[in-house]
């Protein structure tokens, strides 16, 4: 009778499973190959290629056109070299599914699929071999961690109330400074001096930089010195080599990636994992196109493939085959790996409904899961641009969200020149632009659209769908920009200016968002794109913590009077209408005040002032008596003073706030 009730408990376990899946599938009862003509089924979709192990036997499943006439499977010893231990035709068992089992216990081996075009482990591999040349056969219950049944974050949080910190796995360990052992590794984020530091600062997302299998970094050379941000997928399901501690052992990779996860769980830290499946490493060499071609990817009108990644090619969400593919890898990192979110690269080149979709298969099963991405793509899309998921049209997209670039380009300068400077330079012009990010790219009665740069509209529907930030990866860092921007700026202006900036930021009703090692005052030696500069320009630098300490000392409380007080972080954009009152002042400030208590603040008539200008201002507020816990670079929410009447004075280059 146990025997029978845990079959019958497993058989409505994989019942509800395929139902949950097949939610998320096209509903269409099959899909055209562009290609053949050939009809795609629903059930090939649901799972691509798939290889289930068992001591027994291992079951390979593979998803390929019927075009491709011979279909081998071939067995290694290795994950590079070497002739194959065993070669398999395969079955053309369904539409769009070849099959093949081979008994016995293929633990540790590896096997490719050739349809014809070359080599290559499937379009979703979930372990491979060094290089990601060849799929391995693995068991995944062994690479999970311990405590990690019970790993999972399930706490669905206002997204306001998240900080994330942005940051690449070398760039954060790798310099000697760090004093972390496993350098440029998934293992150096579970170290007790990479925890302690993101706990001290107060963060509680990382944003990694991709962290799949990427394609422009060697792993069988990591003694020769390589970067790269890895923009460049190979295989999206798996992570990439390079950043573990052995890239020929395919277990390795798999459990120290969830040893990571695992530490920043236990420290109250989310993780979030960038994305790339806008385009490909390339187009012929790529998994896609080598198990079943152009059924992938966009192209013109003449027939050339598109390019709206700027990448050489793009991928086609809008068709069954990629938009499957993305719904069912983004579900798989979450599943596998506990993934809390997802920072979607070039979100602009896929289209509205795919999002959509993807937003709503995590409110269903894992609602706690953020997804945010870039509003644009890098070149125009085939594919109409009214149908694309770009910032204009994130109302249309609830509980998605995107960077801000206005208040981003309004507080340092535009993306286009470097050279040119703005709010923080003391420029005047930009501080609709400014107030516009401060309300969370919301529509506000008070900010004048006509005067925002770059959007004539309000995009986000909720201020949660606005992330907010000054600075990324992909661009001057903040140091780098203001010293670009302000010829021969001296230090101590440039960090008044840098702690200027991020008081607008982490005062906004958006979401907060801050590039690793700005905290600690890095530059990468003026360099724009450093996706592929070596570890001399993108390290950080641990020795500024002594050099700058209030750099960070101003960030971290910065930080902490966000998460202690609600009224930064309302959530809703009524109640921002509600609460944010900007006050009149003169080019060079903007000025704000957070009415009454908001969501209970303990606070009362909170009023920030962010000045720029070279010397002090005096603004005018509204009566009363107020406590100051941030003026001149320095931030004590116990008081630093009190002021009374109708105006203050707020020091040149620096912001002051104040509450009732």
């Amino acid at each position: 009778m146990k025997i029978t009730n845990l079959l019958l408990a497993g058989l409505l376990s994989l019942a509800a499973a395929q139902e949950a899946v097949a939610q998320d599938v096209v509903t269409k009862p099959d899909v055209t190959s562009p290609v053949t003509g050939e009809k795609i089924s629903p059930v090939a979709l649901n799972f691509f290629d798939e290889v289930k192990y068992s001591p027994a036997k291992t079951t390979f499943r593979l998803f390929a056109p019927k075009d491709a006439k011979a279909v081998t499977l071939r067995i290694y010893a290795e994950g590079l070299g070497g002739e194959p231990l065993k070669t398999v035709k395969m079955d053309y068992s369904h539409v769009g599914v070849y099959t093949a089992t081979v008994d016995g216990d293929l633990k540790g081996k590896f096997y490719t699929f050739d349809t014809g075009r070359g080599e290559c482990p499937g379009v979703f591999a979930k372990a491979v071999g060094v290089n990601g040349q060849r799929g391995a056969v693995v068991d995944l219950d062994e690479t999970d961690p311990e405590g990690w049944a019970s790993d999972r974050i399930t706490q669905k949080v206002n997204m306001t109330d998240l900080v994330i910190y942005e940051m690449h796995h070398r760039d954060f360990s790798i310099d000697p400074s760090s004093g972390i052992t496993h350098k440029g590794k998934f293992l150096a984020l579970t170290e007790p001096k990479a925890i302690d530091h993101l706990k001290r600062l107060g963060v509680n997302a990382v944003h990694i930089l991709p962290s799949y299998d990427y394609a422009s970094v060697d792993e069988t050379k990591l003694d020769t010195p390589q970067y790269n941000w890895g923009y460049d997928p190979l295989n999206y399901n798996v992570p990439e080599g390079s950043y573990s501690t052995n890239p020929y052992e395919p277990v390795v990779r798999i459990k120290e990636f969830k040893q990571m996860v695992r530490a920043l769980h236990k420290a109250g830290i989310r993780v979030i994992l960038d994305v790339v499946y806008n385009h490909t490493f390339n187009i012929d060499g790529s998994n896609f196109q080598r198990t079943w071609p152009d059924i992938f990817y966009r192209k013109t009108a003449d027939g050339k493939w598109s390019d709206g990644s700027g990448c050489g090619n793009e991928t086609a969400s809008e068709l069954a085959p990629m938009r499957q593919f993305m719904l069912q890898s983004m579900r798989y990192w979450v599943d596998e790996y506990h993934i809390d979110g997802f920072r979607v690269d070039l979100m602009g080149v896929h289209d509205i409904e795919t999002m959509n979709r993807i937003r709503a298969m995590f409110d269903r099963d894992f609602p706690a899961t953020f997804i945010y991405g870039e509003g644009w793509s890098a070149g125009t899309c085939a594919y109409p641009l009214e149908k694309l998921a770009v910032k204009a049209h994130i109302g249309q997209m609830p509980g998605i969200a995107a960077f801000g670039d206005e208040m981003r380009d309004a507080l340092r300068g535009p993306f286009s020149d470097d050279t040119k400077g703005a709010f923080i330079a003391g420029l005047p012009g930009n501080e609709e632009s400014i107030k516009f990010g401060i309300a969370g790219a919301i529509s506000h009665p008070q900010v004048d659209m006509s005067k925002v740069n770059y959007s004539k509209e309000a995009w986000a529907s909720q201020p949660v769908q606005a992330i907010s930030y000054v600075s990324c990866h992909d661009d001057m860092c903040l140091v780098d920009r203001l010293r670009a921007s302000i010829p021969g700026i001296g230090q101590d202006e440039l960090i008044r200016l840098d702690l200027l900036a991020q008081t607008a930021v982490f005062t906004s009703q958006g979401v907060p968002f801050i590039l690793s090692g700005e905290e600690m005052l890095r530059d990468k030696k003026g360099v724009h794109n450093s996706f592929n500069s070596p570890d001399s320009i993108n390290r950080l630098d641990w020795t500024n913590l002594t050099k700058y300490p209030q750099v960070f000392d101003y960030y971290s409380k910065l930080i902490a009077l966000r998460k202690n007080h609600p009224a930064f972080r309302l959530g809703d954009a009524e109640c921002v209408r509600k609460h944010l009152e900007f006050l009149p002042v003169q080019d060079c400030l903007v000025a704000f005040r957070l009415k009454g208590n908001p969501k209970g603040d303990s606070w009362k008539n909170i009023i920030v002032i962010l000045n720029s200008a070279k010397q002090a201002r005096s603004v005018d507020i509204p009566a009363g008596n107020y406590t100051v816990v941030c003026r001149d670079g320095v931030i004590n929410e116990a008081g630093l003073g009190t002021v009374s009447g109708s105006q203050v004075s707020v020091p040149a280059q620096s912001a002051l706030i104040l509450h009732e």
